[in-house]
């Protein structure tokens, strides 16, 4: 058999590795976030699928609903993304992983929180005005167990520090988002 013949041979014989399909942008999405382990903005989204931030914001709606009925969610904190588990499986996973009902936060704790979470970002002062009484030790409690964070600082004398709900907390209180929480009327600050 001539070279030629063998080289004609080996072409006629199906590859060793078939070419995999082009996967879907919410194939991706989904792989990135998978592989990521911690939030991820729209915007690194974007830039590495080198698509729209419309397309992401797209994609993202029809990920959300597939995950509905399914043990795992996409969490969304303001323009940040994370894949967790389904709330509705927490006792499970919890006896999976070993753990054991962490420490409860205090009503103080809760009740702050719950200012936080409705009127973020938020001063101490301003916080302390709505509760009647001092909150330093809450957020204490709730920055240790991250749950809350500083975002910045209010342009103002002093400039104190403004706080705001963290991606644990939603995953924590088994929310996709700050729009999941129930409408309530706080006084005004």
């Amino acid at each position: 058999m001539s070279d030629s013949e063998q080289l004609s041979s080996v072409s006629d014989q199906p590859p060793l590795f078939p070419p995999l399909p082009t996967p879907s942008l919410l194939q991706l999405i989904e792989a990135v976030l998978f592989v990521a382990g911690e939030p991820v903005t729209l915007e690194q989204l974007a830039r590495v699928l080198e698509v729209s931030p419309e397309q992401i914001e797209a994609a993202i709606e029809e990920l959300s609903a597939s995950y509905a009925q399914r043990g795992i969610r996409l969490q969304r904190h303001g323009d940040q993304l994370m894949l967790v588990s389904a709330p509705e499986a927490a006792s499970v996973i919890r006896r999976f992983l070993g753990s054991q009902n962490g420490q409860r936060l205090s009503h103080a704790a809760l009740e702050t929180l719950a200012i936080i979470a409705y009127r973020q970002p938020i001063t101490r002062a301003q916080i302390e005005s709505i509760r009647g009484v001092d909150s330093s030790a809450a957020l204490r409690a709730l920055l240790a167990r991250d749950l809350i964070c500083e975002v910045g600082r209010l342009e103002t004398l002093g400039r104190p520090i403004l706080y705001a709900t963290t991606p644990t907390f939603l995953q924590q209180f088994g929310l996709t988002s700050l729009a999941d929480l129930p409408p309530v009327d706080l006084p005004e600050s």
